[in-house]
């Protein structure tokens, strides 16, 4: 199928994170654009406002390398799935997306988590759970065995409520115990990927 540019000869790109699912941005892209995409394997835009070809990231460094670029259904809008190499708004907001309802959506959950733990590795807050996890890596191990038997347990016994809250701590000490090995859920999530191919 072949791309539908509109009467100006734009299509719209929603740009969307490669690990997390995040949406980060809403952009535009002429052929042109497209084409330098491909060429490149990184993000290339038209700006509407300067009305010129735009090369994500050029002046700022925070390029997006390209993993996949969608069509939808009619050829009029794409989807690219990128790696971004920082902030992906011009105010160095991760996301463009950070005005109005801030609530969480459940598949934000884990990305978010990530950040907390990389903001807690570097800031080191004294009284912080997660540094004490970090300081003692045997201990994190163990934290993810216990906390396992009590997902199990609380799925053999305990009402749904307790499974979740149970689920969610064997979540937060495995993302602690990646994370102090340098993996994030990234990592698993590919591997999972690869099995099912």
């Amino acid at each position: 199928m072949d791309i539908a540019y509109d009467e100006r000869g734009l299509v719209p790109v929603v740009v969307q994170d490669w690990r997390t699912g995040e949406v980060l941005t809403l952009a535009y892209a002429n052929a042109e654009a497209v084409a330098r995409t491909r060429e490149t394997g990184e993000l290339h835009l038209w700006s509407r406002s300067r009305a010129e070809l735009w090369h994500k990231g050029a002046t700022s460094g925070n390029t997006q390398r390209v993993r996949a670029m969608r069509m939808d259904c009619d050829g009029d809008a794409l989807l690219a799935l990128v790696e971004p190499a920082g902030p992906a708004c011009h105010t160095g907001e991760r996301t463009c997306f950070y005005n109005g309802d801030l609530l969480l959506a459940p598949h934000e959950a884990l990305p978010a988590l990530e950040r907390t733990l990389a903001a807690r590795a570097a800031e080191r807050p004294t009284g912080s759970y997660t540094v004490e996890l970090l300081d003692d890596p045997p201990r994190i191990g163990a934290k993810v065995r216990e906390e396992a038997e009590e997902v199990a347990r609380a799925a053999r016994e305990e009402p749904d409520e307790r499974v979740d809250e149970e689920a969610a701590d064997v979540l937060y000490h495995l993302t602690v115990l990646l994370h102090a090995r340098g993996r994030g859920l990234g990592d698993a999530e590919e591997v999972l990927n690869g099995r099912r191919r």
